[in-house]
């Protein structure tokens, strides 16, 4: 074979050759295999009932207490009495302020006699003008004499209020009906502005409160209905729910102060009664999942499920009941026998194939 021939085939072999690897090279490039961590989706486990110990209190309470500074003449109530809106509960001695106050009614009288007798001035000096008996300069003399004692009478007038406010400072009305659960001062004290004068449960609602611990507050859903009822009567009882949960422990006894507002207590709810607070466990459903298993779509959260065949995943929306940093409870969006990723998720790809974790080849 002639040498140019057989260099021409070569050559030939080389550009196809060079051709079918940039083909291949074009083609994209599948997504990875993600080796990911799966839980099955089993029947929702029953928790036991919960119980607990608690006392009633006020679901709101206020402490009165003096606008001013004074010494307490006397206080009309104690612990344990039942007020009206709008009822004395304590006094101040008013006698400084009622002082101040007939001192500025005074200076209102002295200032209304010289505005009467500007005005008088003023009037006389306008009848002048009018007959050219006067200069122009006296007349605006006395107009600008009224103005200023119309000035005095308006600032002595609210001298005259500011005194009276102070004077009904020295006496403390209960805001809103109520029981009075404690007291600050007792009479013939010197108390200063803000000192609590009296403590006062309103009537608007009562709250049970427990000390629990965190692993309890945990096995608690959002929307748990709470039984509580008396600890001397268990056959009293009533429903609430969760209103408050004190975002830092005790530092004696780390628990957490839970409010559970009751829902139309009866009168045998007192304030300070021994109360028995518990959660059925049969009431509560939802599937427990990871919390590391939850991911974002936008606005939604969801999961991403395993199809066993195909071995890919999709991305499913669901409806959280209560969520912590450990565990999410599921009320909708989940069935059994789901395989959920629990570990990966924000490596994922709708559609993407994936290994389990345990599966890989040896």
């Amino acid at each position: 074979m002639p040498r140019s021939l057989h260099l021409a085939g070569c050559l030939t072999a080389i550009m196809l050759l060079v051709g079918g690897c940039q083909r291949e090279a074009e083609k994209p490039a599948a997504p990875p295999v993600r080796t990911v961590r799966t839980t099955t989706v089993e029947a929702p486990r029953q928790i036991g009932d919960l119980g607990f110990t608690g006392h009633v209190e006020a679901q709101d309470q206020a402490a009165l207490s003096f606008r001013i500074g004074g010494r307490l003449a006397e206080r009309l109530v104690g612990v344990g009495a039942t007020v009206a809106e709008g009822e004395v509960v304590a006094r101040l001695d008013p006698e400084n302020e009622l002082n101040d106050l007939r001192a500025a009614r005074a200076a209102l009288t002295a200032a209304e006699g010289a505005l009467r007798k500007a005005e008088n001035q003023h009037q006389r000096q306008e009848h002048l003008l009018a007959r050219n008996v006067t200069s122009q300069a006296d007349f605006e003399a006395a107009e600008q004499g009224r103005v200023a004692a119309r000035a005095q009478v308006e600032a002595a007038q609210a001298r005259v209020r500011t005194a009276e406010d102070i004077v009904a400072f020295t006496t403390l009305k209960a805001d809103a009906p109520g029981i009075v659960t404690r007291v600050g001062a007792e009479p013939a004290e010197v108390v200063a502005a803000g000192r609590m004068i009296v403590q006062l449960a309103r009537r608007d609602g009562r709250d049970a409160v427990f000390e629990l611990p965190a692993e309890t507050i945990r096995a608690i859903p959002a929307d748990a209905t709470i039984y509580v009822s008396l600890s001397s009567d268990p056959a009293v009882s009533v429903r609430g729910h969760v209103r408050e949960v004190a975002p830092q422990a005790d530092p004696v006894t780390r628990t957490f102060r839970v409010r559970v507002g009751l829902a139309n207590p009866p009168p045998s709810f007192r304030l300070g009664t021994a109360v028995s607070g518990s959660i059925r466990g049969g009431e509560v459903s939802g599937i427990a999942i990871p919390a590391t298993a939850l991911a974002k779509n936008g606005q939604d959260t969801g999961v991403w499920i395993v199809d066993p065949n195909a071995l890919t995943v999709s991305l499913r929306k669901l409806e959280l009941l209560s969520r912590d940093p450990a565990t999410a409870i599921v009320g909708k969006g989940l069935a059994l026998g789901d395989i959920v990723v629990t570990a990966g998720a924000n490596l994922l790809k709708e559609g993407q194939r994936v290994r389990l974790s345990g599966t890989e080849a040896r």
